[in-house]
């Protein structure tokens, strides 16, 4: 792919179907309390970001005189839509507010030869610096799921005001990989996957047979959904960015991730990646840290009980560090 500089997100409605044409994405409204849900009355503007030949879909709601940004960010398996109800939180509501479906999921293509978790980091990290431009106010990372890895590393080498995650997981650990796989068994074999080579490695399978997309939330049906959805869990992932996922260490230890405050906002009854393999990596985190548990929530929170004391811990997050 060229490295040139992306250009700046603006919309662009002639360039691809967007989320007026995709509808799933109204169907995971219903697990949400009403105030967060969304419709096409209420859903972001929807942008196009010309980024390295790829055409990345991004949403957005512009509040211009909001104190700081949160920039979204899904995990494998779910796409930048499906955070939305989330940027309607009330401790998120008067904040720009943007979520990019990352290169190989939601309306966003992938390269030939198939993302990798370095094309992730480097789509977020120009995002970023684009919003940089654009002016100064703080920026503030929401990873959701396998998202929060993704913002901590975004974090580790790109000026970030603050990160805000779900899940906090290394998967170049085994214990990590065993709850990730579809079935623990897989991760003995995910070696194997560093002996494909191109372009055997741009080889797609169907994301549920890699990921354990049934765990992605206790409400059935909600996992039925994703599992169901073409952009989300019913899509197809390379081999490439599955081996890419699981060798890439942590951008920097946590013991020297020194500078950006976080909080993690772990869901208590995570059936995915249970709360200790996060707090596992977050207790060595020599930044300013908070953590809460999101009481009664799964591994994407869509129970009132978790998503109220996300709110509550994110409200006091920003507080606490000057960012609304």
């Amino acid at each position: 792919m060229p490295s040139s500089a992306p250009s700046t997100p603006g919309s662009a409605t002639d360039v691809g179907p967007g989320y007026r044409d995709h509808l799933h994405w109204q169907r995971y409204q219903a697990f949400f309390p009403g105030a967060l849900r969304l419709s096409a009355d209420n859903a972001p503007d929807e942008q196009w970001w010309r980024w390295r030949g790829l055409k990345v879909h991004v949403d957005r709601v512009d509040r211009l005189d909001a104190p700081a940004k949160v920039i979204a960010l899904h995990g494998v398996g779910t796409y930048g839509r499906m955070l939305a109800p989330y940027g309607r939180l009330p401790a998120l509501a008067d904040l720009e507010y943007i979520a990019p479906d990352l290169p190989g999921f939601g309306l966003t293509g992938a390269p030939l030869l198939g993302a990798t978790y370095a094309d992730w980091l480097d789509c977020v990290r120009d995002l970023v610096r684009c919003e940089r431009e654009r002016d100064s106010r703080p920026i503030v990372l929401l990873g959701v799921s396998t998202g929060g890895r993704l913002a901590y590393d975004v974090a580790a080498t790109t000026q970030v005001d603050g990160v805000i995650t779900t899940c906090l997981v290394d998967p170049s650990r085994d214990e990590v990989r065993r709850v990730l796989a579809a079935r623990p068994e897989m991760a003995r074999w995910s070696g194997l996957l560093s002996l494909v080579r191109p372009p055997l490695s741009a080889a797609r399978v169907p994301v549920h047979w890699l990921v354990n997309i049934a765990a992605v939330s206790n409400q059935s049906q909600y996992a039925n959904l994703v599992w169901a959805d073409e952009l989300a869990g019913g899509g197809w992932l390379s081999l490439r960015f599955a081996r890419s996922c699981l060798a890439t260490a942590p951008a920097l230890p946590p013991e020297r991730f020194t500078g950006t405050p976080l909080l993690l906002a772990h869901p208590d009854e995570d059936r995915w990646t249970p709360p200790l393999l996060s707090e596992a990596f977050f207790d060595r985190i020599a930044a300013p840290t908070r953590s809460a548990a999101l009481r009664g929530a799964g591994h994407l929170p869509v129970e009132e009980s978790g998503l109220a004391d996300l709110d509550r811990a994110v409200r006091d997050f920003l507080d606490e560090f000057d960012l609304q």
